[in-house]
């Protein structure tokens, strides 16, 4: 090989090298602009996200970190428990619940009237314990805003007929609706006689804020799977009990073989529990995977999924 040649081939080595070199600072530099773009979009983020949690302001600053005021009539331990029904019933029904958790409403649209009608008859009592897990799941405050509302009703003599109403009135999940308290009045006023100025000062004032966070976490110690959860004398009986799936028939049927041989209870529950939620029974809950639409009175009933997102 002469020398031009050798020559000819170690110049074009060269420019190839000293090509991929600039590729190379190239890509660097390329790389540098996306990541600089990056962190600056990600500061961008925080930026927003500090302006929106600013602007939300309000009770939700605080919100559960005020002194544990338990509603009137509260039972159980802490008094986190509202009892609804004759004190003297044999059968205890818990509920643990969540007012945005959209299964809870689907329980509670479906067996309203069942539960009612049991605890009218001295046959049940029902002990309901709030949890917030939405809040905590998806952000916002509705869970926590309607569950204070819910216990100052419970003041006024009013959760049961107060509860129904917000179950039977629930906004889409991702609709923090719960959140401002005008939606709450709003609701107040379809049970006659809660939409008093001292509803509205329990509600604004986040009265029992401390109490229902003390429920959440009695909650959360409690290693439950999810809302709603539901035990019939300290049984899980939701979505099933046994081989059982839940429906009206089989609560019913569950009830009278807890209570055989049981005398009723006698202190009745005042009237009109269910009649103050309008709509109830056309409110429909959309089903989320593993759970089909139901309701009919039979034994089959809906065929309800436990959702441990809720």
């Amino acid at each position: 090989m002469n020398e031009k040649n050798r020559a000819g081939k170690q110049s074009a080595r060269q420019r190839l090298q000293i090509e991929r070199e600039r590729e190379r600072a190239r890509e660097k530099r390329r790389r540098l602009v996306l990541v600089s773009a990056a962190v600056a979009g990600v500061l961008g983020l925080a930026a927003v996200v500090g302006v929106i949690a600013a602007n939300t302001g309000g009770k939700g600053d605080t919100a559960g970190k005020g002194p544990v005021t338990a509603p009137s009539g509260a039972t159980g331990e802490d008094q986190l428990v509202v009892p609804v029904g004759a004190p003297d019933a044999p059968a205890t029904l818990t509920v643990w619940e969540d007012f945005r958790c959209p299964a809870c409403a689907m329980f509670e649209n479906t067996f309203r009237d069942t539960i009612h009608e049991l605890e009218a008859a001295g046959q049940l009592r029902t002990e309901y314990r709030l949890a917030t897990l939405i809040d905590g799941n998806m952000g916002g405050g509705g869970s926590l805003n309607a569950a204070n509302a819910a216990a100052c009703a419970q003041d006024a003599g009013k959760f049961s007929a107060y509860h129904d109403v917000l179950f039977a009135n629930q906004p889409e999940e991702a609709d923090d609706a719960f959140a401002k308290d005008a939606k709450l009045f709003e609701l107040a006023a379809k049970v006659p006689g809660l939409d008093t100025p001292a509803f509205r000062s329990c509600v604004t004032g986040g009265t029992h804020d401390g109490w229902v966070n003390a429920s959440n976490e009695a909650f959360r110690a409690g290693d439950f799977r999810g809302t709603p959860t539901v035990l019939l004398n300290g049984e899980p009986i939701f979505p099933a009990k046994g081989n059982e799936q839940i429906s009206p028939a089989n609560l019913r049927k569950w009830v009278a073989q807890a209570n055989k041989g049981k005398k009723p209870g006698t202190a009745t529950p005042s009237a009109g529990a269910s009649a103050s939620a309008p709509g109830a029974a056309s409110q429909s809950a959309s089903p989320s995977a593993g759970e089909a639409d139901g309701g009919s009175d039979t034994g089959s009933g809906p065929g309800f999924g436990a959702d441990p997102a809720y």
